[in-house]
C-alpha cells in the first residue's frame, strides 16, 4: 500500500500556489475518508477512494489552459491522463490507477454510480461544493434527495448544513 501523503505532496506541487484548488481537494479527501471508513469499507476501496478524493479535480487545469473553462465535462476528459501518470510515477498498481482514473471521468456524472467509492466521492465533493458555492437551503435540500445515498454522507449533510 502506497502512502496518501505521496498523492497530496504531488497534487500541492501540481497546484502550487492554487491555494483554492489545494483546500478543495483536503477538504474532498477529509470527507471522503471519514465516509469510507464508517460506512466500513474494504481496505482496497477505501485506498482507491482516498486516492481518487485527492486526484479527483486534476483535470481542471488544463482545462482552464485548453478550453478556458473549469467546467466538470472537461475535467472528465482531461483528467485521467494526467492523473494515470501521476499515479504510476508514484508506483500505484494498475488496477488501483483504472479504477481512480474511472472516477475522474465520472465525478460530475451523477447517474449509474456504480460502486460506494463512487457514490462516496460524489457525496464528499458535494459537501465541499455545497459551502465553497454558498448554495441555497433549495440547493441543499436537492442534493440531499438526488445525491445522498450513505448513512453517513447523509449525517454529514444534516450536520454541517442544520437541515
Amino acid at each position: 500500500m502506497n502512502k496518501i501523503g505521496n498523492v497530496i505532496n504531488s497534487m500541492i506541487e501540481y497546484y502550487s500556489g492554487d491555494i483554492k484548488r489545494i483546500n478543495h481537494f483536503i477538504k474532498v479527501y477529509g470527507f471522503a475518508k471519514a465516509i469510507g471508513e464508517m460506512e466500513n469499507l474494504e481496505q482496497r476501496v477505501q485506498e482507491i477512494l482516498e486516492v481518487a478524493a485527492v486526484v479527483h479535480d486534476i483535470g481542471i487545469k488544463i482545462s482552464e489552459e485548453k478550453y478556458q473553462s473549469s467546467a466538470g465535462n472537461y475535467q472528465q476528459i482531461e483528467g485521467p491522463a494526467i492523473a494515470e501518470n501521476m499515479l504510476s510515477n508514484l508506483g500505484y498498481d494498475k488496477s488501483l490507477i483504472e479504477r481512480v482514473c474511472y472516477l475522474i471521468a465520472h465525478h460530475h456524472t451523477y447517474t449509474d454510480i456504480d460502486g460506494l467509492d463512487y457514490q462516496i466521492l460524489v457525496e464528499a465533493d458535494f459537501l465541499v461544493n455545497l459551502y465553497e458555492d454558498n448554495m441555497s437551503e433549495a440547493g441543499i435540500k436537492s442534493a440531499k434527495e438526488k445525491i445522498f445515498r450513505t448513512q453517513t454522507g447523509n449525517l454529514f449533510l444534516a450536520e454541517c448544513f442544520q437541515n
